[in-house]
């Protein structure tokens, strides 16, 4: 019925290439970025298997760890590792522009937060880092 009244107004629809975000670097670190959770999200799963192997008990163990072993394995840990650095880094590198602190009317300078981020990464690694080795 509409376009009996209005026949010819034609709509303007804008074509979007679907590698739009390829035109510029800011764009390309936001998808890769984005691309990277990924990388979160397989780790994650990879905890989650190997707590349940655990739970299971120590032939389901020995099980899961043997193929975590695997050089195919290794280097697949190795590439996660690399995607959930730079994940990890742009993140804390954006954390000052997500959140902002007031302390009165001054405003906490970018830096610091970031600074913040980066020292509680490498405290709670270092952390992590001696816990493992004392057990």
């Amino acid at each position: 019925m509409e376009k009996k009244l209005m026949p010819n107004i034609k709509l303007y629809k804008r074509h979007i290439h679907i590698l739009w975000w390829t035109n510029r670097w800011i764009h390309i670190k936001f998808i890769a970025r984005e691309l990277t959770s990924i990388c979160v999200a397989a780790y994650s799963l990879m905890l989650l298997f190997f707590v349940k192997a655990v739970l299971k008990g120590p032939e389901s163990y020995e099980a899961i760890t043997s193929f975590l072993f695997h050089p195919l394995v290794i280097t697949f840990h190795i590439l996660l590792l690399g995607g959930l650095l730079f994940h990890s880094i742009t993140w804390f590198n954006l954390a000052p522009k997500a959140m902002v602190i007031k302390l009165g009317d001054r405003i906490i300078p970018g830096v610091f937060i970031a600074l913040a981020n980066y020292l509680a990464w490498i405290a709670i690694s270092i952390s992590l880092f001696f816990l493992i080795l004392i057990t």
